[in-house]
């Protein structure tokens, strides 16, 4: 298990766990990352990233993405 920001590009991971408070986990399962769930880093760039999942695009900072496991 490792934290969304060290995926590789393009590589679909599953969702294992999310962390943080529950506020934190609250909105990312509004955003669709729930265990189970596929995701893939679609780019990187100084450190913050834009992810596939289910069907859509998200922009995230690298300190939340640390938050998702896969």
């Amino acid at each position: 298990m490792m934290p969304l920001i060290f995926a590789e590009l393009n590589e679909e991971n599953i969702v294992k766990k999310i962390g943080g408070n529950n506020e934190t986990k609250h909105h990312l399962e509004n955003l669709g990352f729930v265990p189970g769930s596929l995701v893939s880093v679609v780019t990187k760039n100084n450190g913050n990233i834009i992810v596939s999942v289910k069907d859509s695009r998200v922009a995230m900072s690298k300190e939340l993405a640390k938050k998702i496991m896969i």
